[in-house]
Formats: structure tokens, sequence, C-alpha cells
């Protein structure tokens, strides 16, 4: 049995020649991970977006991509570790990566979409009620075949100045306060982001 110990890993920005890497990766975490399904042509036109993991010589083994909602507001997407190689703190190291991303970037928000909040609440995100982010709703929520079901949670933390990512999980912390998680996204109020503000985006 190879009892070998895994090399160090190293985060990266994403190039298009990683991009049959990074649709690998995706591709066979679909079920486990939850992961809403990306062509492989998507990833090669958005690869600058991601942050990849790589290790043993420069394989990827983990990728997030930060993808823009609206001039303030910034999505993680497509987050995953190949599952040979979880339980390192991969997975902390890409959304500390994506976040410090966001607030160069001049982002007020970073929220993410999961089956698995518990991650994103160690790292200091909140629970929040899907509405609060209309600009993730607008953008893909309503045309998804799951719209009036979604079972994911809403997540969401402020980069502003004096908060951010923790990348340690404190002992004895106090708990915070987060809203009652929602079975659906029934009854939402579309906002459209103004034409002034989708220019902004980047591309």
């Amino acid at each position: 049995m190879d009892q070998r110990t895994p090399g160090p890993i190293e985060l990266r920005t994403g190039a298009p020649a990683d991009a049959s890497a990074i649709h690998g990766l995706i591709t066979a975490n679909l079920s486990a991970g939850h992961l809403l399904p990306r062509t492989f042509d998507d990833i090669q036109a958005h690869a600058p977006r991601f942050v990849v993991a790589v290790a043993d010589g420069g394989s990827v083994i983990g990728c997030g991509e930060l993808a823009p909602l609206s001039a303030e507001v910034a999505e993680v997407r497509s987050l995953v570790v190949d599952e040979a190689r979880r339980g390192q703190r991969t997975g902390v190291a890409l959304v500390t990566a994506l976040a410090d991303r966001a607030r160069e970037l001049g982002y007020v928000t970073l929220c993410a979409f999961t089956h698995q909040p518990a991650h994103f609440i160690r790292l200091g995100f909140s629970i929040v009620p899907h509405v609060w982010v209309p600009e993730k709703i607008a953008h893909d929520c309503a045309g998804c075949s799951l719209f009036r079901q979604c079972g994911q949670y809403a997540m969401s933390l402020s980069l502003r100045a004096g908060s951010g990512v923790r990348l340690a999980e404190g002992v004895g912390a106090a708990p915070r306060v987060v809203a009652p998680p929602r079975a659906s996204v029934e009854r939402l109020r579309l906002v459209p982001i103004a034409s002034d503000e989708a220019e902004r985006v980047p591309a």
C-alpha cells in the first residue's frame, strides 16, 4: 500500500490550459458536491476567474471561481476539491483566496449557494434569505429548473473593512446570528441590475 505523504499544495490563477482539468473535477463531483454542470467552453472562456489548487508537479486538485453578479456582489462558484486530497484545508485556502481577490476587485459582498452551509459558516459566512441576494436570483435562479424547489442555502460574507474570512476556527467564539433556512425561493421579486451597473461588471 502506498503510504506516501501528499505533496504541498499551491494556489494560482486559472488559465485556459487548465480548462480540461477543471471541467473534469466539476463533472466528477456533480452529485457528491451538488455542483451545477459546466461546459468545457464556458470554463475555458472564464478560466482566469478561477483559483486552482495544484500539487504533484502541477496537477489541478481543486478549484473555485469568483463569478461577478453585479458591481458590488460576487459569488463563489464551482468550488470542489478532488476526493483523494480532501482533509488538508484546501477548500478553506480556495475560499480565502477568492475572498481576497473579491476585495481587491472592489466587491463588498461575497456570496455562495450550497447544500453544506457548515463549511462556509466556519469561515465567517452567514445564512441569509435568498431575497438578500437578488443579483443571483436574476442572474441564474430564474432560469433554473429547480427555481421553485431550491434546497440550497444562501450564504453571505461582508468584505468591508474589519470583516472577512476567518482562517482559523475559534474555540468558544460567540455563534453568528443567522436567518432561518429557506426551503424554496417562491414569491421572490426579481430586481434587475441597472444597465449602468451591468456595464461595470468585469467579463
